[in-house]
């Protein structure tokens, strides 16, 4: 099962998040599939490429709590049905 989540980049008491597509075996440093955004939550600033997103959604991956905020926030979820549980 694939899942979008976030995945820590930065230095010390600086982190910048990565939004990723990734296997939920790995962990969180691990080998993803692809990048789908970028989060920075000190500047709270995020990136996000809606139609990668919404392409890896319609095939069934589900993102983490954090991450669904992330895309509520931008309004992702306008332009896809999605049912979070």
């Amino acid at each position: 099962m694939v899942k979008l989540r976030l995945k820590r980049c930065g230095r010390k008491q600086r982190a910048v998040y990565r939004i990723v597509a990734i296997d939920v075996r790995s962990r969180r440093e691990g080998r993803d599939l692809q990048k789908v955004g970028f989060y920075d939550p000190i500047k709270n600033q995020t990136y996000l490429n809606v139609p990668v997103i919404l392409d890896f959604l319609e095939k069934g991956a589900q993102p983490t709590e954090t991450v669904y905020d992330i895309l509520k926030r931008a309004e992702v979820f306008k332009e896809f049905r999605f049912n979070h549980n």
